[in-house]
């Protein structure tokens, strides 16, 4: 083995190194990013629960509301024409 052969050789291994050093970093960073992600639609569901009832919940005391303004209004008629 020539100096020539020596040096690119050990110029490869450098470059191996470092290329495993920068994926070990970015499959870091993708497990990071993969985590959030999974944080953040679990999040989402739990709102889309809540959203939910939260909307059939108002949507029942404005039924109540109308049959109660309803009654109301009826009661008041029957009152101003002597019913």
């Amino acid at each position: 083995m020539n100096d020539d052969t020596g040096s690119v050789a050990v110029a490869l291994a450098d470059l191996r190194g470092a290329v495993d050093t920068g994926f070990a970093k970015l499959n870091g960073r993708l497990d990071v990013a993969l985590q959030r992600t999974d944080t953040v639609e679990r999040e989402v569901a739990e709102l889309k629960v809540k959203l939910s009832t939260l909307e059939s919940k108002v949507w029942k005391w404005s039924v109540a509301a109308a049959a109660v303004g309803t009654g109301g209004a009826t009661g008041l008629w029957q009152l101003l024409n002597g019913g």
